[in-house]
């Protein structure tokens, strides 16, 4: 594939500050990016950026000064760049950061789906679309996010979607075989509830929809937290030996290796209810009958990792998702190249419907949360989709 044929970019953000999202992709796209052992610069200019609000350390002017590119006041001159037609060939869409209102359930109401509808109407009325690429969650609403995929296939263009868990490297180098015939999964992650939950439940997701018959959708849901959740290991609602499984691969143990360096069994030496203090399980039961978990453990470790029994070996598999370190978090430009691969090939290197799937389980999560921590029955979430032959993470 030539990588060297111009393609223009509008960039569609919340803001544009130090460590936003659109700072760490929007920047790369002007100066390139480490991958693969080398430094990439593809033939990716930005011509033009919207940015919704300009709190205090917005770099959004001099980035534009600097490199060259135009700010415009609306989406639809961006994408136009001043003119009366569509202008760019790919647009980035990053709706992350930002003062923006949170609902009932803690979700923050980024305008993602609005920022992507009024990309949707120029495509309409300019009679061509471009590949998108949306940032993270497609929408905190399921019937958004999927109205947004169903545009994609109904205007043909592809859209790639969600966060960089699914393409860092992995420790250890973990692919599950397409196909395979898992019989539990369990995640572990850290962070506040919307942002953070949901990288974990995407990076569980890049893994568990390698299995046999790919993924079939969401039956049901469960949110528990607290001493319930301790409760829930010992009658066996999740796995000890997966969770022991994904704790070995952390690099974060906290508590007395934080204290005295001491290397600690965290599970078996009882540390887990110290150190975490607001515990949160969340139940996934897929409409093939696989049974899933995310263990929220705030306090206990740092990283994202994962575990899984597959049929047929008597050990868990497991690994990290390794985040490299700010400010150049360069798990990011791992993403950054697989947005490169869309605007040149016009396909996505993976389905949308992995977002989509993943932004509807959280949101009915957190629906069973304000709930009560009631189980929720998920129809509506019977998403299908085979996952793609490769994984695409980062591997040297």
């Amino acid at each position: 594939m030539n990588y060297t044929e111009p393609k223009r970019i509008a960039v569609i953000a919340t803001v544009y500050t130090y460590l936003s999202h659109a700072q760490h992709f929007a920047d790369r796209f002007v100066v390139g990016y480490p991958y693969g052992g080398r430094w990439e610069r593809p033939n990716t200019p930005i011509v033009s950026l919207y940015v919704d609000q300009k709190p205090a350390g917005d770099q959004s002017v001099d980035r534009a000064r600097e490199f060259g590119f135009k700010v415009y006041a609306t989406i639809a001159e961006a994408l136009r760049c001043g003119g009366d037609k569509l202008a760019v060939d790919a647009v980035l869409i990053i709706g992350e950061h930002g003062d923006y209102p949170k609902n009932e359930k803690g979700q923050i109401q980024y305008p993602r789906y609005e920022f992507f509808k009024e990309c949707v109407k120029v495509f309409e009325q300019d009679g061509r679309a471009v590949p998108v690429y949306n940032d993270k969650h497609l929408s905190y609403s399921f019937a958004k996010a999927k109205e947004m995929v169903d545009d994609g296939h109904r205007l043909k263009f592809p859209i790639l979607a969600g966060s960089s868990l699914p393409v860092t490297w992995r420790l250890p180098d973990l692919e599950l075989p397409l196909g395979c015939q898992i019989e539990e999964a369990l995640m572990v992650g850290v962070g506040g509830s919307d942002p953070m939950d949901y990288h974990a439940l995407e990076a569980m997701q890049c893994m568990i929809e390698r299995r046999q018959g790919g993924e079939t959708g969401v039956k049901s849901v469960q949110l528990i937290q607290g001493d319930e959740v301790w409760k829930a290991g010992e009658d066996g609602r999740w796995s000890k030996a997966l969770l022991e499984a994904a704790l070995s691969r952390s690099d974060s143990p906290q508590g007395l290796t934080i204290e005295d360096g001491r290397t600690q069994d965290l599970l078996g030496n009882g540390e887990l209810p110290k150190l975490v203090k607001e515990p949160a399980a969340y139940f996934i039961e897929h409409n093939d009958g696989l049974r899933t978990t995310l263990l929220m453990l705030n306090g206990a470790v740092s990283d994202f990792c994962f575990a899984a029994k597959l049929k047929g070996q008597d050990l868990p598999v497991s690994n990290q998702f390794f985040l490299t370190p700010v400010p150049n978090v360069t798990y990011s430009a791992c993403l950054v190249a697989k947005i490169v691969e869309m605007i040149y090939t016009g396909k996505a290197p993976f389905p949308a419907e992995r977002t989509l799937i993943v932004s509807g389980a959280l949101e009915s999560c957190l629906d069973s949360k304000v709930q009560g921590n009631k189980k929720l029955d998920t129809p509506h979430l019977k998403v299908g989709y085979q996952a793609p032959a490769e994984s695409h993470h980062a591997r040297y």
